[in-house]
């Protein structure tokens, strides 16, 4: 059968027309029709603590020749305006509500011989892929500690094909490392839900479809610590702003 002929047979599109259909029912029924986002920015008052030069990396003899200059490690990303990026951002005390196992996969990159993004977050159950962009060796070796979380540690070849894991407990900051460059790092947030987000260059950040309530919103940074606030949720989008200080960091 020719394939205008199958896309002309009245009984296939109607099958397609209805699986299209079931999925978008079934995304509409699972927020509720008065859901709202929880948005805002992310601050850093103070001078953040001086990034270190990563000098291991720049005299290694293939990592070393894809940089011009030295390069930084990144933990505070202090930008314009005090704007603070690579915060954690999560509603606090909810299990059980993963929608991980449907959501499109967290996609961590090995590029220039470090990961990226450094910071990231995804829901239990939900694939995380681990790509390898350079001309290099890496191995991907995660370090969780928290009981049902599985270690994997697996060698990957440049430019060789994805590696696929998942966790299936919460758990922050779970290490991504790389035992051949051992500045390589990465942490991923894991949820039970789907409310969190992690804050962009700009400090901003959004959590998408809150059903109404009143909840403990935690804002994380590896380095810098936590914050918590009270929020309402209502029918209406709400602003919620943290403020970390210099203090904040050990």
């Amino acid at each position: 059968m020719s394939v205008r002929s199958i896309f002309s047979t009245p009984s296939i599109w109607q099958r397609l027309i209805g699986m299209v259909a079931a999925i978008a029912l079934q995304a509409t029924m699972s927020i509720p029709a008065n859901a709202a986002d929880i948005y805002g920015t992310i601050f850093y008052q103070g001078t953040p603590p001086a990034e270190i030069p990563i000098t291991p990396l720049k005299n290694d003899p293939n990592c070393g020749r894809l940089y011009k200059d030295m390069p930084t490690s990144h933990f505070y990303r202090v930008g314009a305006d005090h704007r603070f990026g690579d915060v954690v951002v999560a509603l606090l005390g909810i299990t059980g509500k993963s929608t991980g196992a449907r959501m499109a996969p967290l996609i961590i990159d090995q590029r220039g011989c470090q990961y990226t993004p450094y910071i990231a977050a995804c829901q239990t159950g939900q694939k995380i892929i681990v790509r390898n962009s350079d001309p290099v060796m890496h191995n991907v070796h995660t370090t969780p500690t928290v009981p049902g979380n599985k270690e994997f540690n697996v060698v990957q070849m440049p430019h060789s094909p994805d590696v696929t894991l998942q966790f299936n407990e919460p758990e922050n900051f779970l290490r991504f490392k790389c035992d051949v460059h051992p500045w390589m790092f990465a942490y991923v947030s894991v949820f039970d839900h789907p409310w969190f987000s992690v804050s962009a260059s700009d400090g901003a950040y959004r959590i998408h479809d809150v059903p109404p309530g009143r909840y403990t919103v935690i804002a994380m940074h590896r380095k810098a610590g936590s914050l918590k606030k009270t929020v309402d949720v209502t029918k209406e989008d709400v602003q919620l702003d943290f403020t970390f200080t210099g203090g904040n960091h050990a």
